[in-house]
């Protein structure tokens, strides 16, 4: 146990002491300034960038190839390298690939600057080896500074939370170490302890010749053997002690002077354990030896207790130090943790900066505190057209984003609001005087305590001028159609009505009553074309007021029942209590009339036609369903166009005008439809 607790503190000392020499090691740090490595195969280049990072602050480290700039890595540490990619020999792509592999430096920060290779593919490439930044040549000195600056600040609070974190396992191991030299010196005191107590008063001193007789005893051996010391003298030694002295001459005289323990036997026959200590005399030519035996019956007792004690002892020992084991285990556990997340943040901070620069949404992050900028991407100032150094610090704001309600200026939005926006459509104003539109969404959070604000731009300016230019194209599109559907329709009556009049041009008589009627009723044909498609106008005037659905269905049943009756079909009724709405009467009753007869024309005699309506959730649904053969699937994408017809004697507006309707009652038309007949919903909003 002794040597077991002794070795433990020889390890934690040891631990100590290396952790204590760990501290002088060198660091990214020389007299007090932080260690900065650019690497240049071109010494006015090594000039140009040390005159702009030149700083108390900083000690410069030049490398004018990768081999040196790995030899100083491998010498010393550094918060930042400054990496020139086209190199003879090893090329700045190689070197921080070597620079990653090596577990000390892998954690460096790497900026990569050329001149030549501005592919996104070596960007990419930079990246992936680790790169923080990739900046092209020329540079902008002030821009170069900041970032160098901002990476030797997350280095320097790298170092310090490690230093911390080594400070506090120097402390915990020292107290460790205190608390192991307590339970030794705890342990030596109780061993000098039984020591003493072991070295009790002797209580039988025999003399006794070469051959082992008895010469004399003092009388403390009656009250321990209870022989008399006459009944001693003359008695071989074997009498007190029947195992030890069945030994040569010689075998005891090695033994002189050493403590031995025996069995002693008293006079009736018991026996009990003893200590002897052997000394030689020599008087004259005989040799004596004296003998002392000690009664070690309540030391060996008083030992068993101490043994006792020490197990218990040595178990509250094992325990304590198992204690402090998992204590020191689990302040490596925490250390390792916090290692863990140290390293996590650093990569989450790389993985965000990376997704901020590289996306094409303008991004910004400003303080909701003091409402100045904190950063913002490469897409921000590409798009508003400002300078970065003309963004971050300023607290008003750039651009002038305002709310896209069609009048411009008259909706302000405030970016530096804890309110979250999601897909607001805005205008923006760049630096330009232009105005460009997007979507723009912000969300809180917190940076290092400070309440912020990420502010994302969608600019959709190219596409929303893209959306314009089809809507017009399919505009154009859809009147040239039109245009032809009305000629074809207006020309046939037309044709009809030039053909009697060249017929009555020769002959007059010709011109009879009968002829002048038809000639009326294809000119009425026409009108009624002109104004059924006069009806699809969408800014046309409705004349809306407060009123139930119901009765404009009820007040049209009459006629819709008769025409059902007339070709032996028959007409439902399923009206529900709903909510009044705002209708042009003479409009909804065109729309229910012309889904009500195309309903009972697609149906054979026999069939029903079901004019439904009913709420559903803030909505009143008009249903008309047929029993038809319903609509062929190359006709659904179709169906609701100006002039297409499946009927013989149709002009294909009445569906048209029923889409018309709807839309100026702010409703919604659609359909579904299979083999067993169609059924036409239209949607009535009620907040409308």
């Amino acid at each position: 146990m002794k040597n077991y607790i002794e070795r433990s503190n020889e390890l934690v000392l040891t631990t100590v002491k290396s952790l204590e020499s760990d501290e002088g090691a060198p660091g990214s740090r020389h007299s007090g300034k932080v260690n900065i490595l650019i690497v240049d195969d071109h010494p006015e280049n090594l000039l140009a960038l040390e005159a702009v990072l030149q700083s108390p602050d900083y000690r410069l480290v030049r490398a004018s190839s990768g081999e040196e700039a790995l030899k100083w890595v491998l010498k010393e540490d550094f918060a930042v390298i400054l990496l020139d990619v086209q190199m003879p020999g090893l090329n700045g792509f190689e070197t921080a690939r070597l620079i990653k592999t090596r577990e000390k430096s892998k954690y460096i920060s790497i900026i990569f600057i050329t001149a030549i290779n501005q592919t996104t593919e070596h960007m990419l490439k930079g990246y992936s080896l680790g790169a923080v930044d990739y900046i092209m040549k020329p540079f902008h000195p002030e821009s170069l500074k900041l970032k160098v600056k901002e990476f030797v600040k997350i280095h320097e609070n790298q170092e310090k939370i490690q230093r911390q974190s080594e400070l506090k396992s120097q402390l915990e191991l020292k107290e460790v170490n205190k608390k192991l030299e307590r339970a030794t010196s705890d342990l030596k005191k109780n061993e000098e302890l039984a020591k003493v107590i072991n070295e009790t008063l002797l209580d039988t001193i025999v003399t006794f010749d070469a051959e082992g007789y008895i010469l004399s005893v003092n009388p403390a051996a009656q009250g321990m053997f209870g022989y008399s010391m006459d009944e001693l003298i003359g008695q071989h030694l074997s009498l007190l002690l029947p195992k030890a002295f069945f030994l040569p001459t010689d075998y005891i005289k090695k033994r002189t002077g050493k403590v031995l323990e025996e069995l002693a036997r008293r006079k009736d026959h018991s026996s009990f354990p003893v200590d002897l200590q052997i000394g030689e005399a020599q008087i004259e030519d005989e040799r004596l030896f004296v003998c002392s035996i000690r009664d070690t019956t309540a030391r060996k007792k008083l030992e068993e207790e101490q043994k006792n004690q020490y197990k218990l002892l040595e178990k509250l020992v094992e325990e304590r130090t198992k204690e402090l084991r998992e204590a020191n285990k689990k302040l490596q556990e925490e250390v390792e943790e916090r290692q863990k997340i140290a390293e996590d943040l650093r990569a989450s901070r790389e993985h965000f900066y990376k997704v901020f620069q590289s996306s094409p949404c303008l991004i910004a992050i400003r303080s909701l505190e003091n409402g100045a900028y904190i950063d913002v991407n490469e897409s921000w100032l590409k798009y508003t057209g400002y300078k970065y150094e003309e963004v971050v610090g300023q607290t008003n704001d750039l651009p002038n984003v305002r709310a896209n309600d069609g009048q411009i200026g008259e909706s302000p939005v405030q970016l530096d609001t804890e309110e979250p926006i999601s897909n607001m459509k805005i205008h923006y104003e760049m630096k330009t005087g232009e105005i460009r539109q997007g979507w723009l969404s912000t969300e809180s959070f917190e940076i290092r305590g400070e309440k912020c604000a990420l502010i994302v731009i969608t600019d959709v300016t190219e596409r929303v001028e893209l959306e314009n230019q089809v809507a017009r194209l399919d505009r154009l599109y859809l009147i040239g159609e039109m245009a032809a559907g009305i000629a074809h329709e207006i020309r046939n009556p037309m044709t009809t009505v030039r053909g009697f009049l060249e017929l009555s041009k020769s002959d007059p008589a010709n011109l009879t009553p009968k002829f002048i009627s038809l000639m009326i009723g294809e000119l009425d044909r026409a009108n009624s074309i002109i104004t059924e498609f006069l009806n699809l106008a969408k800014n046309k005037v409705s004349h809306k007021k407060l009123q139930p659905l119901n009765s404009i269905i009820e007040m049209l049943h009459p006629l819709i029942q008769a025409e059902a009756l007339r070709t032996g079909k028959t007409v439902l009724l399923e009206l529900e209590d709903c909510a009044e709405l705002y209708l042009d009467e003479k409009e909804i009753s065109q729309l229910i009339l012309n889904l009500s007869l195309n309903g009972l024309e697609a149906m054979k005699s026999g069939g029903t036609l079901t004019v439904k309506t009913y709420m559903e959730k803030e909505e009143v649904i008009l249903e008309i369903e047929d029993e038809g053969k319903g609509i062929k699937p190359e006709h659904k994408d179709t169906i609701g166009t100006p002039f297409f017809t499946t009927k013989d004697t149709g002009t294909g507006l009445g569906l048209a005008i029923c889409y018309s309707v709807a839309e100026r009652h702010n409703a919604k038309l659609d359909f579904t439809t299979s083999e067993k007949g169609t059924t036409f919903h239209v949607r009535f909003s009620q907040a409308y």
